[in-house]
């Protein structure tokens, strides 16, 4: 889920029938008590940025596609409930998933009791399942970069990170006028961000940080820039942006 990278969730469904078998045996089945608009917003928050699960327009790369991984199970006649085991029991005991290669594993702890119940049910109801969300489920989650375009004012252009922890900035516009200017990014999301500009013969880019504002100067010629995060995987998934020098 959050970086650090992990083998974080389902890397175990992925490998083998028998493990989905077991794994689904004495685990908690999905529940008319669970909460799917709270378990996306749990899910976006909390692991969209290691995990890729279409139908929450998460494209993290860390961990496994989510999708990918239940896909060719369900496919076989698996049962949503049993998925929802799998992913509950490995919520709550990220232990048995350490990569061994890098010494790290998926951080214990982030969700407990029904939160972990809501993001699991979220991720068993949607896994490998075409369409998009509708209903209540579509607006529980703002879209990725839908705010206003960021302008920059007496020399400070501030473009910040979405705060839901989604792969993406709070816009995926800017503007600016010619000469100096402070590109400013504030994180409040726990995952680690920067920010970066290139474009017409100038680059600049601010510190990586999972929480804070970090920034940094450039001079800016009228012309595009692209501004982005250079933190592996995160621009590929779609956070990046425009910037118009005028």
């Amino acid at each position: 889920m959050r970086q650090p990278p992990t083998r974080t969730l389902l890397a175990l469904a992925a490998a083998a029938a028998p493990v989905v078998a077991a794994a689904g045996c004495g685990q908690q089945a999905v529940s008319g008590d669970d909460n799917l608009v709270a378990g996306k917003q749990g899910f976006v928050q909390k692991c969209g940025a290691c995990h890729t699960l279409a139908r929450a327009a998460t494209k993290g790369t860390v961990g496994p596609n989510l999708d990918a991984a239940f896909r060719q199970a369900l496919k076989d006649g698996e049962r949503r409930s049993t998925v929802k085991g799998i992913v509950y029991d490995q919520i709550l005991h990220p232990a048995r998933l350490e990569n061994h290669s890098t010494g790290t594993q998926m951080p214990a702890g982030l969700f407990k009791d029904q939160d972990a119940s809501d993001v699991a049910a979220y991720v068993a109801t949607v896994a490998a399942k075409p369409g998009k969300d509708a209903g209540i489920l579509a607006e529980a989650v703002k879209a990725a970069g839908a705010g206003k375009p960021a302008v920059e004012k007496a020399g400070v252009l501030e473009i910040d990170a979405d705060p839901t922890g989604q792969l993406a900035y709070v816009t995926k516009k800017a503007t600016a006028k010619p000469g100096p200017v402070t590109i400013k990014m504030k994180n409040d999301s726990g995952t680690p961000h920067d920010i970066a500009v290139s474009g017409n013969g100038v680059t600049g880019k601010a510190p990586v940080t999972p929480k804070g504002t970090v920034q940094f100067k450039v001079t800016l010629k009228p012309g595009t820039y692209d501004y982005f995060c250079t933190v592996p995987g995160h621009r590929a998934a779609g956070m990046s942006g425009k910037l118009t020098v005028r």
